[in-house]
């Protein structure tokens, strides 16, 4: 996995029928005042209703035979996602959101069709992988070819300015929409997901200092250091892979440290390292921590103007870290955690 650092040692920056609105998925509609109750602005929420309705009927998601095929949505979708090469269906369920239930159903229903063939993982039987078959690869390449049909059919009537607003919008929508993926929960340290944070942390780091990274070098934070009570670790993960991790070491009524913060390479872009810090100082703040401090190093710039932004100020060195050129504290706001509840409880 490759990442960057946003940040150094404690330093770094079941789906709803095609075509139906998100909150009518169930049949319920969501009135005003449950919106209110969400602190959501019930014009908000209606612009996105408005925007889900709009792109399921303009491309085409309402209609039982996507693209002119014998097939709906849900089906064409699971063939592009499979692809020439097959896929894990574990990975599938995670890329997709699906439940296991529905996603059966899907494969059940291509493999009907000849399209689609399950069969045992030969490194691992008991791992089920999901392969196109004969009849699956040229189905695929007919999707493809009606797909980039039906994208020309947006653009053409559009002028060039026209076309260039529309893409740019659709681009940092699609990006609003992954960020919006991303879930943070408290992990375990030795969680598998946890540790492929921590190795891929690691090696950024090695890559980016001079001189390389050994761990055995630094300050600790080891697995019992970022464990309730003494500490913790949040992991963002999206459709099930770890994203980006950050930790604290609680030390009392002293000031509290920033440990392990890192960002996929793959993700940056998305505010993730801006939202595992403002996590961060919440929970610490709700732990009654006064002063959240880090220390960061020269070849970090990203992360150290993340720090500034977000109200860090530079002070002397207040440890020995061998690997730090600059130090950083920040007083927490009390009043600002009041009624704070973590968003996600802790996982594994």
């Amino acid at each position: 996995m490759r990442g960057r650092v946003a940040g150094g040692q404690g330093m770094d920056a079941s789906e709803p029928r095609a075509g139906m609105d998100v909150s009518e998925a169930d049949g319920l509609e969501m009135d005003a005042s449950a919106v209110g109750g969400q602190g959501l602005d019930p014009g908000l929420v209606g612009q996105v209703r408005s925007f889900n309705r709009t792109v399921t009927q303009r491309v085409g998601a309402l209609n039982d035979e996507f693209l002119s095929r014998d097939r709906p949505l849900g089906q064409a979708r699971l063939l592009w996602e499979i692809g020439p090469d097959g896929c894990d269906i574990r990975l599938l369920r995670s890329r997709l959101d699906l439940d296991s239930g529905y996603l059966s159903r899907l494969l059940r229903a291509l493999e009907n069709d000849g399209l689609v063939a399950v069969e045992p993982s030969r490194a691992d039987g008991r791992v089920r992988i999901a392969r196109l078959t004969g009849a699956g690869v040229a189905e695929r390449a007919v999707l493809d070819r009606r797909s980039d049909d039906a994208a020309t059919a947006i653009l053409r009537p559009l002028s060039a300015r026209q076309r260039a607003r529309l893409i740019a919008a659709m681009a940092e929508v699609e990006r609003l929409l992954v960020a919006s993926a991303v879930h943070v929960r408290e992990y375990d340290p030795r969680h598998p997901d946890a540790r492929a944070c921590l190795r891929a942390y690691f090696s950024e780091l090695s890559r980016r200092f001079d001189g390389g990274f050994d761990p055995a070098r630094s300050i600790s934070a080891d697995d019992a250091e970022l464990t309730p009570p003494a500490g913790l670790l949040l992991v963002a993960t999206l459709h099930g892979e770890p994203v980006g991790c950050g930790a604290l070491k609680f030390h009392g009524d002293e000031p509290a440290e920033l440990k392990r913060m890192w960002v996929s390479a793959e993700r940056r872009g998305l505010g993730l390292g801006r939202r595992l810090l403002a996590e961060l100082e919440a929970r610490a703040a709700a732990c009654g921590v006064r002063i959240l401090r880090l220390e960061t190093n020269h070849a970090l710039d990203e992360a150290i103007g993340l720090y500034r932004d977000s109200g860090y100020r530079e002070v002397p060195a207040f440890n020995d870290e061998p690997y730090a050129h600059h130090w950083f504290e920040k007083t927490m706001d009390q009043a600002a955690s009041a009624g704070y509840r973590p968003p996600e409880s802790t996982t594994r």
